[in-house]
């Protein structure tokens, strides 16, 4: 019953108004892993607003393996590029957290991620732009986000989409298909999204949208990260003086 095509013009529409109302002349800054996400949201942007007001920033970590698919989006879609490795920078504050008792796993792992978001930033100010935030729905419903990491943003075109409905949105784009299908990979634990979670993206998508679900303990375990994961989309709660 996804309209994809009626979707993706209203999306584009959307974005238009964004940035009227947010940053007229303004460009889209999107960081560019080569993934489904970042590749929609640049192309929803590159129609919404030309190419020529869309900048792509790929930050590879070191060495990334599959950064060719990166290059293949950007060339794709025609739109500015900058490259920017992020290896120094994320051992630099790693070497500065040896004050810690102990450094968790997850710090390093969401570490690059903030690290990201705040090189996305450094660019977007010094280019007159605007950060585009790549979660999904799928990925926002169980928390699969780094807060002020690929959490953050300006502006959200994908929030209320499935990852099948993203998918569905990069065919009607004309993205290669090798992009749409890409298998998601967070880059920061080594494994896949679907391999982190212990759940496919296309039960998840089902189940948000119909409230079906085959599996009670996979039921169990998606309730159970919702649950403890809203915050992440929630305003930061704020004291108020009383009146």
């Amino acid at each position: 019953m996804f309209d994809a095509k009626k979707v993706k013009d209203e999306c584009v529409l959307w974005i238009r108004r964004f940035f009227e109302e947010n940053g007229k002349g303004c460009s889209a800054v999107v960081g560019i892993s080569g993934g489904k996400d970042s590749s929609v949201v640049a192309a929803l942007c590159a129609e919404a607003l030309g190419t020529e007001r869309v900048v792509g920033v790929l930050m590879p970590q070191g060495v990334q393996p599959d950064i060719d698919a990166a290059y293949a989006l950007v060339d794709h879609l025609g739109i500015r590029r900058y490259e920017v490795n992020i290896s120094a920078a994320v051992n630099g504050v790693l070497e500065g957290l040896a004050v810690l008792p102990e450094i968790s796993r997850q710090t390093r792992i969401n570490l690059p991620a903030r690290i990201r978001m705040a090189t996305l930033y450094a660019v977007s100010q010094s280019v007159n732009g605007r950060v585009a935030n790549t979660c999904n729905l799928s990925e926002d419903y169980v928390g699969y986000a780094t807060r002020y990491g690929d959490g953050a943003g300006d502006f959200s075109p994908l929030c209320d989409l499935t990852v099948t409905e993203v998918k569905a949105i990069g065919r009607v784009l004309g993205l290669p298909e090798r992009l749409v299908e890409k298998t998601p990979i967070d880059g920061l634990s080594g494994k896949s999204d679907e391999e982190n979670l212990g759940f496919t993206y296309a039960v998840l998508d089902r189940y948000i949208r119909t409230g079906e679900i085959d599996d009670q303990v996979t039921k169990e375990k998606i309730d159970r990260l919702y649950k403890a994961n809203r915050f992440k989309l929630e305003p930061i709660p704020g004291f108020r003086l009383s009146k």
